[in-house]
């Protein structure tokens, strides 16, 4: 029989659901992202974590054998390159559980998805002022 999983009422919630090891990673990531988009609001969107700033910035979850990162990064090629060996499905990340966490690399892809998010939101506002 399938199980329906519940979605979390937030991002502790979550985390929670986990063992201990996976539980400081994924708080560890947390405290990146935190720490690179510190306006960034936090909630559940899909049944995992979001932050979001002028749309969303990332999700993340914990799977079986990696963490997932999401969505792909696109719009700088020094940064897709770096990323590259990471690459899952969709152009989607996959952090191995076995191997060392790549905690910079997230910072500078929240740092990227800032700056596009903002450029968006003030390109829109721009637009709505024509």
């Amino acid at each position: 029989m399938a199980t329906t999983r519940t979605t979390p009422k937030n991002i502790d919630a979550y985390i929670a659901a986990f063992s201990p090891e996976v539980q400081a990673i994924l708080e560890e990531i947390r405290t990146t992202i935190r720490k690179a988009a510190p306006d960034a609001e936090e909630t559940i969107s899909y049944q995992i974590p979001a932050l979001t700033l002028g749309g969303v910035l990332v999700y993340f979850a914990a799977f079986k054998k990696h963490i997932g990162f999401y969505p792909p990064v696109r719009g700088d090629a020094r940064l897709e390159k770096a990323v590259s060996a990471y690459a899952g499905e969709k152009g989607n990340l996959r952090f191995p559980l076995d191997q060392p966490m790549p905690y910079g690399l997230i910072e500078r892809i929240v740092k990227l998805r800032v700056k596009q998010n903002l450029a968006k939101a003030s390109a829109k506002a721009g637009k709505r002022r024509s």
